[in-house]
């Protein structure tokens, strides 16, 4: 019973994997994207042991619960209960903080309303979801939509013209009969012509019956002004319609802090109640190492178990690297790493032993030396008895592990195979790439390019920049490091574009498209490959779209059939008639190069190169390989790529542009070390065409190849906002105080 025992598993791209994972230790997985990492760890072993969990729960429960597959594999034997601490954000409602994710917020409302004084109430009518605690104008938003006049009035047309711009407000719309016949207005006069009276009485006039109404003005029917009654109708939280008119209203309201509460969401009373001058809104304000600092500062043997509980959870916040955080923060303003390590939080506190952790890549969004202390938790997680099996691209990470498995040796159909599995001291005489990449010595740019000019920051202070001046080089690569949460991210992505708006951001976010665009319709192809098939078959080319004639009717297209389940996430399940190809099964007769549209959208990059002769479609795909984005599939849908996954794919529209400023935000998010080198050698491309390239990165191998380093620092937080070092990497190494020299000697040396 002492390892997890696997026989021929053939999930996706594996080929026949049979392994024995020793329990007990840390495994880390590497290789390439695409090799079959995650299709081994997340899909095989952590799908069916979550699975066998669910089989042990009722019926009732089992309908509730994500449904997953039985993986394709003879046999997993010795499985144990899974944790799975994955890189999904978080997300949850406006009502969802990191205080209630971590489980913090219900130890201070405790603390309040033992401590607090005048006593206002026991510790839930401290909570703003509470109705006895809430501000009573923002129902404990802490903010309030209101109407933007300006979107919502047309001045220079009059009532008839259709001077108010929302459904039923337009001539002929039955709302509209409310404000022309109310016998108040001139309806041919335009707005802009009204006296301040007339406004008053279009807009915010209270419920009333007219005087002087028109004739056909029906007798029991009151008049009121237009932002009273949209906002009854439709931004009310009980109201029935602000569903259905969801794009009309984005279209004219504005959100902003609730004016009464000032955004502390809670009421007057319970604001009332102060510990050491502070309520529970100012602490839930603080960063969480200045809460703590206040929580440990107040002397009181009575509530000492309050007390401890409290720090110890702030203290386990702080050791993952998230001491900037605040507690009355938006869980889905987190990224993808930031809820992850919340999730490790959580499991922090338990007790429970002899249970199988699953981690996706918890270095992302670290630097090395926030890394160090996501290397103790794990340690401690192992420490008490668990298995732990990370899937991860970081050397420092791998370094680290007891027992390492690489997969490879490339993606796709050239991966899904065991490359290498043992202690990490013979890996790197292994033959995949993970080995290759640990046997050669990092090294540092010998020759940096000179600057053509600077672009000048003065006196920053946003967040936590203290009076920050800084010059950042043209026409060179910039690095810019710091510890998370010291500020390199505010100074680059808040602060330079205020000082030159030309600038051209290429972050992680999603891209504005709708859950049908996939890779081919961002490249801008996938009508070339839709008329493919339809000259070959003579037939409409429509009926090569999911989107058009081809859809599966079940599905309408989208390959998934979604299952609300009310009070959990909706969860997502393959549509049972088309098999998650997004297509009708009858459009699937037809072939091009003997291959169907569908089995097309499953080729992968690099499978497509060979598939494809069509020069216009070849010249797509010649990027992506650059930018070791060959494992993606065509038909892959964008809103399922990672965050460096979208950002290294924003970039391959940026090559054919010259003398611009573009600024990268961690873009070695998710690459393995060997793809790193691409991604180098693509960003020199970028800086020989003229353009100035700034990236805010943690990885030791592109910070060694940079041109110029600004370090932000020291800490975290109020501990950081300074300029540490600027100058080239060689110097670098020189500086006794920056994190980052320390941990790029180690790398270097």
């Amino acid at each position: 019973m002492e390892n997890i025992e696997i026989t021929n598993a053939r999930q996706n791209n594996l080929k026949n994997i049979s392994i024995k994972i020793p329990k007990h230790k840390v495994v880390v997985f590497t290789g390439v994207s695409g090799s079959g990492k995650s299709s081994l760890v997340f899909e095989t072993i952590g799908a069916e042991a979550q699975r066998q969990i669910n089989e042990t729960q009722n019926s009732f429960v089992r309908n509730r619960l994500q449904h997953y597959g039985v993986p394709d594999v003879d046999k997993i034997e010795n499985l144990n209960v899974p944790i799975i601490i994955n890189q999904k954000r978080l997300g949850g409602n406006a009502r969802s903080t990191v205080g209630t994710a971590a489980d913090i917020s219900a130890s201070l409302r405790l603390l309040f309303s033992r401590l607090g004084e005048p006593f206002v109430g026991y510790s839930n009518v401290f909570s703003f979801n509470n109705p006895q605690g809430m501000c009573p104008e923002c129902e404990g938003l802490g903010f309030v939509q209101t109407l933007n006049i300006n979107t919502l009035i047309d001045k220079n047309k009059s009532l008839h013209e259709g001077a108010i711009q929302f459904p039923t407000f337009q001539p002929g719309g039955w709302r509209l009969t409310r404000y022309t016949l109310s016998g108040y207005f001139d309806n041919d006069k335009k707005l802009k012509d009204f006296s301040e009276e007339e406004w008053e009485m279009l807009l915010y006039a209270p419920e009333h019956k007219p005087r002087h109404p028109h004739k056909d003005w029906g007798k029991t029917v009151k008049y009121e002004g237009i932002i009273p009654r949209i906002e009854k109708a439709f931004l009310k939280k009980d109201s029935k319609e602000n569903i259905t008119r969801k794009d009309a209203l984005n279209h004219v309201v504005i959100t902003k802090t609730c004016p009464v509460c000032e955004g502390q969401r809670l009421n007057e009373k319970i604001l009332s109640c102060k510990i050491k001058g502070k309520n529970i809104a100012d602490c839930s304000a603080l960063s969480v190492d200045e809460l703590l600092e206040f929580i440990t500062s107040l002397d009181t043997q009575t509530y000492e178990v309050i007390i401890n509980e409290l720090s110890t959870k702030l203290q386990n916040i702080i050791t993952i690297g998230l001491q900037y955080l605040t507690l009355d923060r938006n869980t889905n303003s987190l990224s993808g790493g930031e809820s992850q390590r919340i999730k490790m939080v959580r499991s922090l506190g338990n007790s429970l032993v002899d249970l199988l952790y699953i981690f996706d890549e918890p270095s992302i969004g670290l630097h090395p030396k926030d890394l160090q202390n996501i290397i103790s938790i794990i340690m401690q997680i192992r420490d008490k008895g668990n298995s732990v099996l990370i899937v991860e691209h970081d050397p420092d990470l791998i370094t680290m592990a007891d027992h390492v498995i690489d997969i490879g040796p490339g993606s796709g159909k050239n991966g899904g195979k065991v490359v290498y599995e043992g202690t990490f001291e013979h890996l790197k005489t292994s033959k995949g790439k993970t080995g290759a990449y640990f046997a050669r010595k990092p090294a540092l740019r010998k020759e940096f390019r000179k600057p053509r000019g600077y672009l000048e920051i003065k006196n920053a202070n946003l967040y936590n920049l203290k009076n920050v001046s800084v010059n950042i080089p043209t026409r060179v690569m910039t690095v810019v490091t710091g510890v998370a949460g010291s500020g390199k991210s505010t100074l680059i992505n808040r602060v330079l574009p205020d000082f030159y708006p030309e600038v051209t951001i290429i972050d992680q976010s999603l891209f504005a498209a709708s859950a049908r665009s996939n890779l081919l319709t961002y490249l801008g192809i996938s009508d070339t490959v839709r008329k493919l098939f339809a000259q070959v078959n003579h037939i409409s080319d429509k009926l090569f779209s999911r989107n058009s004639e081809g859809a599966c009717l079940n599905c309408k297209g989208l390959g998934v059939e979604r299952i609300d389940l009310a009070f959990m996430d909706d969860i997502e399940q393959p549509c049972e008639v088309c098999g998650g190809s997004g297509f009708n099964p009858d459009v699937l007769q037809y072939a091009y190069n003997g291959k169907t549209i569908a089995e097309v959208m499953d080729l992968t990059v690099s499978e497509a190169v060979h598939f494809f002769t069509e020069e216009s479609i070849l010249k797509n795909f010649d990027l992506l390989l650059q930018l070791g984005l060959d494992y993606l599939t065509l038909g892959q849908r964008l809103d399922s790529f990672s965050g460096g996954e979208r950002q290294r794919l924003k970039l391959t529209k940026e090559l054919k542009n010259s003398n611009q400023t573009i600024i990268l935000d961690e873009p070695s998010t998710g690459l393995h070390p060997s793809d790193t080198q691409k991604l180098l050698i693509f960003f020199n491309r970028l800086v020989d065409l003229g353009n100035t390239l700034i990236v805010i990165e943690h990885n030791l191998d592109i910070i060694a190849q940079a041109d110029w380093i600004i370090d932000i620092g020291i800490g975290a937080g109020k501990y950081g906002g300074k300029i540490v070092f600027e100058g080239t990497p060689e110097d670098l190494l020189k500086n006794k105080t920056s994190y980052t020299a320390e941990f790029l000697r180690k790398h270097i040396y």
